[in-house]
């Protein structure tokens, strides 16, 4: 048996309308180019599909059968062509990003996908920088939300925007800095509330501040930024806290206080990455912009 998908299309036209001039204009062909397929399809499966009456076109039981059989056909070429098509345009993206971005970014950005049809089948993954780049090489991911430039030659992307670092404390702990802007590399290590290894906020933090990981002495190895606020707001020490988490993280810690460093004020570029052999046209340009959207109300 060489049944068609055209023809289960044309049937499944002829079946919904029960009509064939109808049916002809649904699928915008001839009358006499519907009912040629029709009959071949009935050929095809040696049995009669439909009745012709006064009324209109009745299916036969055969017909009926047929109806249910190619529905769900169609319906699984449907998906199939769905799955397939570019990330973003109808098809699953998948998105990574990182701890210290997606708390923030994901609350403003998801109710914009979501009005442009791609939070729709949208998969995110949450993890940090090195899980992943592994993950979108590996082709698990699509795209992802990184704080650095991409290092491997397979990897290309659009820069985001700039997070400037502030300094944040208990509001004692800025008082005592007279509130006055102080250059990172004049803080005390010792006070310095980092993020664990591996989470690259903290090696940025260290970072601007000419440190390593030995030289603060108050290394707590805390696994989110959010407990770092907590543990700041209530005098433990001073943390680098990204000006898109500001608002969020001084609402859920009070007494947390923020201010920024003097010029030039340190900041880290957040990234969207994608594997350079993956096809950009459409889908990635515009995911880049719609997060680029979601956090001007965050850097504001």
């Amino acid at each position: 048996m060489n049944i068609t998908l055209r023809q289960l299309r044309y049937f499944l036209a002829l079946s919904r309308s029960g009509n064939f001039t109808r049916a002809a204009e649904a699928i915008h062909v001839t009358q006499p180019a519907l009912s040629m397929q029709i009959r071949a399809l009935e050929d095809e499966v040696g049995a009669r599909l439909v009745e012709r009456t006064p009324q209109g076109v009745v299916l036969t039981p055969q017909g009926r059968s047929l109806a249910d059989h190619a529905e769900k056909v169609l319906g699984a070429m449907t998906d199939l062509e769905t799955a397939l098509r570019q990330p973003g345009q109808g098809g699953r993206l998948m998105l990574g990003m990182i701890p210290t971005v997606a708390p923030y970014l994901l609350p403003e950005v998801l109710p914009i996908l979501r009005a442009r049809d791609i939070g729709r089948d949208l998969h995110l993954r949450e993890a940090q920088t090195d899980t992943l780049l592994d993950e979108l090489l590996a082709g698990r991911l699509d795209a992802v939300v990184v704080a650095s430039p991409p290092e491997d030659a397979n990897l290309g992307g659009e820069l985001l925007f700039q997070d400037r670092f502030l300094l944040a404390g208990s509001a004692a702990r800025i008082a005592d800095l007279d509130g006055k802007a102080i250059a990172p590399s004049a803080l005390d290590p010792g006070h310095l509330l980092l993020l664990d290894e591996g989470h690259c906020l903290g090696d940025q933090a260290l970072e601007v501040c000419g440190l390593s990981r030995r030289s603060s002495r108050l290394d707590l190895g805390a696994a989110s930024l959010s407990t770092l606020c907590r543990l700041a707001a209530q005098g433990m020490g001073l943390t680098f806290l990204p000006q898109i988490a500001l608002g969020q993280e001084t609402a859920a810690a009070p007494g947390l206080t923020a201010i920024g460093f003097p010029e030039p004020q340190p900041a880290r570029q957040i990234m969207l990455l994608r594997r350079r052999s993956t096809h950009a046209q459409g889908w990635f340009d515009d995911l880049a912009q719609m997060l680029r959207n979601a956090a001007q109300p965050l850097l504001a």
